[in-house]
């Protein structure tokens, strides 16, 4: 398995990092979550057309660039880095990844190539009132009916649920889980937003009241393909959470540097020091787990439910810490709304819980290798 990007991928990352350093800076970031859905439809085109990165995991046959899960990963990184507010991963990763893993090629032909050049925003509504990522709790239904199939129940803290025009829904039949594509605007579908920590990943609570659904994949097979595709989200999130520690370390360094105290830059006092040098051990830790995560993805390897849990565990605390960190090294000014040491602190707290929260995948990750 090789660790190392090659010139291409390292060229996307320079790529993608000027456009978001451009075009995204914190500014824009601040703008961007005093809106409903966070979110800029000009920008949002802007990456489809001249970056295609809604497309990397979208087959070339389906209008995308093919490219995989280690280009993906460049690109979450930089992401996360930039705290890049709007749909991306509920949609080039969660929607995307779910259609794919159901194996279903005419509702690949039919609802990837919106997703690939930007037209569609789509999620995937998993977590229901008790925000439990196990699919074993889903209590939603679907009963076949003359037009397709008929969706019952509530799915709640659904990230973009209230923007997306595509929700792809779990749900249960008389054969198991079932994915199901749903149009957001259709009847029988109301969407709410929820107040959330983190306004740069808006979600919603989704009521479905005879929504009318198109069976993706296998009836019954869910279960299976749904749980491939959050795995590959927990890794696509620790990586968003390793460019965001990055940052933040970055961050904290840079202050030390410029901030005098008693004579003398706070970054040679040896307190701080031990600080910036225990969250760079962190970071790096974080960015090797989710390093290997990436490539085990793109590999189709047999230990991703384990290395998954692995990377979102560790990468979660690596991301609050460094995030915490940076504001106690830029000490009261960091603790001020408007310094942009929060907008890292807020989406470190945040993904933490996204996905499962690191207890939980430590769980996951002991079951896993049969601790």
């Amino acid at each position: 398995m090789q660790l190392v990007f090659d010139t291409e991928q390292e060229d996307l990352r320079r790529a993608v990092r000027r456009f978001l350093e451009n075009e995204v800076p914190p500014s824009k970031v601040r703008t961007l979550m005093e809106t409903p859905d966070a979110h800029d439809p000009a920008l949002w085109h802007r990456m489809a057309t001249e970056l295609g990165l809604q497309g990397l995991l979208v087959p070339e046959e389906h209008g995308g660039s093919g490219a995989g899960f280690v280009e993906l990963a460049v690109v979450a990184e930089e992401m996360g880095r930039a705290v890049l507010p709007g749909p991306f991963l509920s949609t080039a990763v969660l929607a995307v990844s779910a259609v794919l893993d159901a194996g279903d090629d005419e509702a690949a032909k039919d609802l990837l190539p919106g997703i690939a050049d930007g037209s569609t925003i789509a999620t995937l509504a998993v977590t229901e009132g008790g925000g439990r990522w196990e699919l074993d709790a889903t209590t939603a239904t679907a009963q076949p009916t003359g037009q397709g199939w008929a969706l019952h129940g509530v799915k709640d803290y659904v990230p973009d649920g209230a923007l997306a025009g595509l929700l792809l829904v779990v749900a249960r039949t008389d054969a198991g889980l079932s994915l199901f594509a749903v149009d957001g605007a259709s009847p029988g579908v109301t969407r709410t937003a929820r107040p959330t920590l983190d306004q740069t990943r808006p979600l919603a609570r989704v009521e479905l009241d005879g929504a009318v659904g198109r069976l993706v994949g296998a009836d019954g097979a869910a279960g299976d393909t749904v749980q491939q595709t959050l795995h590959k989200a927990a890794v696509a999130l620790a990586l968003e959470q390793v460019g965001g520690a990055q940052a933040a370390l970055d961050m904290a360094v840079d202050y030390a540097k410029q901030r005098v105290q008693f004579g003398r830059v706070i970054g040679s006092f040896q307190a701080v020091k031990h600080k910036a040098a225990d969250v760079m051990l962190k970071v790096e830790s974080a960015r090797a787990a989710a390093y290997y995560g990436a490539w085990a993805v793109a590999a189709g390897s047999a230990e991703v439910p384990a290395v998954a849990s692995l990377a979102k565990a560790y990468c979660s605390d690596a991301y609050f810490a460094a995030a915490a960190e940076n504001i106690q090294i830029h000490g009261g000014i960091g603790f001020t709304w408007e310094h942009d040491a929060h907008l890292h602190l807020k989406r470190a707290e945040a993904t933490r819980l996204w996905l499962g929260d690191p207890s939980w995948h430590r769980a996951r990750l002991a079951d896993a290798i049969g601790v």
